[in-house]
């Protein structure tokens, strides 16, 4: 099974699972995403457009993940939800530059990490969202960052089947390698996430 259709696959089985809310903020896609820098494409280049924009995308996608996984500690997240949002912390932090690197040596345009201030993608949290994480406390916590982490992980790999469906997309080497590992290692998380949930004392 090509990384396209585990991709297809994970994200309707989460979003069945999720529900209408979560279907919903599935709905969002690349459109989403305006850096407000023209992509311009060298001729000969081997990456597309749509290679630039998950790129750059991807990044605010992350950060946003990082600002989520840094409110674990002073929410009173349990040991097994804490040692998780360390490990998403730690691996996205070092993916980012990994990106912004990438970018600037194709001389496109690298955001920061403020940029998930300013776009909204397939997964990512509303205001609504992120004001609901920050209220909770202990368990709470626990289970508003498992479940919206769930669905912000389901919206990366929505980024990356998007990035696959896309004409000529995905095929530079680092863009590919980059890409399958979001897949591999979100998938992962995802499984663990869905575990924890089933570990907390119920409401």
């Amino acid at each position: 099974m090509t990384t396209k259709r585990v991709a297809s696959t994970l994200v309707l089985s989460i979003v069945m699972i999720g529900g209408p809310s979560l279907a919903l903020s599935q709905s969002g896609d690349m459109k989403g995403m305006d850096m407000g820098h023209e992509i311009v494409i060298p001729k000969g280049a081997l990456y597309t457009k749509a290679d630039v924009e998950f790129m750059q995308g991807m990044i605010a996608h992350h950060s946003q993940a990082i600002v989520m996984s840094r409110m674990a500690e002073s929410h009173g997240a349990n040991p097994q939800v804490l040692k998780l949002s360390n490990k998403i912390d730690q691996s996205q932090v070092p993916e980012i530059r990994i990106m912004q690197a990438w970018l600037r040596r194709n001389k496109q345009f690298a955001p920061d990490t403020s940029s998930w201030h300013d776009v909204m993608m397939a997964g990512m949290l509303t205001a609504a969202q992120l004001k609901e994480l920050d209220s909770g406390k202990g368990v709470d916590f626990d289970r508003a960052y498992l479940r919206l982490m769930i669905q912000h992980h389901a919206g990366a790999l929505k980024m990356v089947d998007d990035l696959f469906n896309a004409p000529l997309a995905g095929q530079e080497v680092d863009v590919n390698v980059f890409a399958n590992d979001v897949v591999t290692a979100q998938t992962i998380e995802i499984g663990i996430m869905q575990k924890l949930l089933t570990e907390l004392p119920a409401k």
